[in-house]
């Protein structure tokens, strides 16, 4: 892999950290090549895709590698591995969500795992980030279960902003296989130029959006863009490879990986 265009040693100062985040156990087969590269695993709760048998495997190479151990919730649809829209109402979302939460912790707890944040998963993180009231009640719900855990949400979404209103710990999550919109959301995965494929160009945004607070959309216009944790998907067709390029470029720029 050639170089990252984007090149910023030794000119902005040093002492950066980032937490580098991937959704894992969901029945690919590859969390023991991306552990190694990551500080954080988002672990399917095993309803949009993964088993029991997948989610202990995955937390028990969490725990190997000393990477922090997140929920993954989304809605209840294998078929489409989580990723359309479904209508639920506030209380079916947190019965969703807490359901998942007993499930994830019924295995990691014997496993002597420790859970240190929570993402949601697909469609069901992007419905959450549009609507204040769906991020409210999904907060509500893991705070009655723990107050302590952190939120993933996209950055400036609404999860964020109701994280900050209630008061839960949350970390802003930008992305390093997806575009943007002008509003901020990821693009469609149904529109062209939805994913980034290339590890080279995944990791010239990244480090834009850690150096510039700035991410171009797939308008070519830039937007302003906080981040606390990057997020590579492990069911891409290039996963490893822009993990290990992110691992790599990181270095190169001193930016420190680690965990929020």
């Amino acid at each position: 892999m050639s170089t990252p265009h984007i090149n910023y040693t030794n000119k902005f100062k040093k002492g950066l950290s980032i937490d580098l985040n991937c959704d894992m156990g969901e029945g690919m087969g590859n969390e023991a090549e991306l552990m190694p590269f990551i500080s954080s695993a988002n672990i399917s709760c095993g309803f949009h895709a993964g088993n029991t048998d997948a989610i202990k495997k995955t937390i028990e190479l969490a725990l190997q590698h000393q990477v922090a151990i997140g929920a993954h919730p989304g809605y209840a649809d294998k078929i489409n591995f989580g990723r359309i829209s479904q209508m639920v109402s506030l209380l079916e979302l947190a019965e969703l969500i807490a359901e998942q939460m007993y499930v994830f912790e019924r295995i990691a707890l014997p496993l002597g795992a420790s859970l240190h944040h929570v993402k949601l998963h697909g469609a069901l993180y992007n419905d959450c980030a549009k609507d204040a009231s769906l991020s409210k009640i999904f907060i509500q719900t893991i705070q009655a279960i723990d107050p302590d855990l952190i939120i993933y949400g996209l950055s400036g979404s609404q999860t964020i902003t109701q994280a900050k209103i209630m008061g839960q710990p949350f970390a802003n999550e930008v992305f390093a296989d997806r575009t943007y919109q002008q509003d901020g959301q990821l693009t469609p995965r149904y529109l062209d130029h939805a994913m980034i494929d290339n590890a080279e160009e995944a990791c010239d945004q990244v480090l834009k959006i850690i150096f510039d607070q700035k991410v171009n959309t797939a308008h070519g216009t830039p937007i302003s863009l906080e981040a606390n944790t990057v997020c590579v998907h492990g069911d891409g067709p290039n996963a490893i490879e822009i993990a290990t390029a992110l691992h790599t470029c990181m270095k190169k720029n001193d930016i420190e990986i680690k965990h929020v």
